[in-house]
């Protein structure tokens, strides 16, 4: 919900910043390759403790995958760019919970518990995006929901912070967004094809 309603007010910045990278000679699938380090990097720093160093990796790592995005668009859009990007990002939030878990054992089911609400989503997500006709400027079918990246990011952040005290507490709320999003995504695919349907 964020990353669409706040695009108009972050594009520039986005527009800025690939035009730099641009200049700079890199290509879209770098900046993408320089994200998931940065985002791999932020989970070796909540690992050992540096905590705000981590966090502030983690969400480098999201802004420059916003840029790769303008980047591709700027110049030529790839196939191969888009499973980088789409991959990527699975590993970046999944490290995050991955060391979550292995600091807290306690936790360790209820954090299984929401990789696998975000297994569900995400299965969902690309699925609407296969079949859906994309009328878009993404490479497929962008169905937005309750909760996309930002949110994502923002959900991780609290958790790492608040980590081990309410760690149970806002895993739980990550997983009820993630559900909550999935339900909300499909009943929104549902009625478009329905309309569809019924137009024709």
């Amino acid at each position: 919900m964020l990353d669409t309603k706040g695009q108009p007010v972050i594009q520039p910045l986005l527009d800025t910043m690939a035009e730099t990278f641009i200049k700079w000679h890199l290509s879209a699938n770098v900046v993408t390759g320089i994200a998931l380090t940065i985002g791999i990097l932020a989970s070796v720093w909540i690992y050992v403790d540096m905590i705000w160093l981590g966090l502030s990796f983690l969400w480098l790592s999201g802004f420059l995958d916003a840029v790769d995005g303008t980047m591709a668009r700027k110049t030529k859009p790839s196939a191969v760019g888009t499973v980088l990007d789409v991959t990527f990002d699975r590993i970046v939030e999944g490290g995050i919970i991955l060391v979550l878990a292995m600091k807290y054992p306690e936790h360790a089911v209820i954090l299984l518990v929401l990789m696998f609400s975000i297994l569900l989503a995400m299965t969902l997500f690309l699925t609407i995006g296969n079949v859906a006709p994309n009328s878009g400027k993404k490479s497929f079918h962008y169905a937005t929901g309750l909760a996309e990246r930002t949110e994502g990011f923002i959900l991780l952040t609290i958790m790492v912070i608040f980590a081990p005290t309410w760690l149970f507490w806002t895993t739980l709320f990550f997983i009820i967004i993630e559900v909550l999003s999935t339900v909300l995504r499909f009943t929104a695919f549902a009625k478009e094809e329905r309309e569809t349907h019924e137009r024709t």
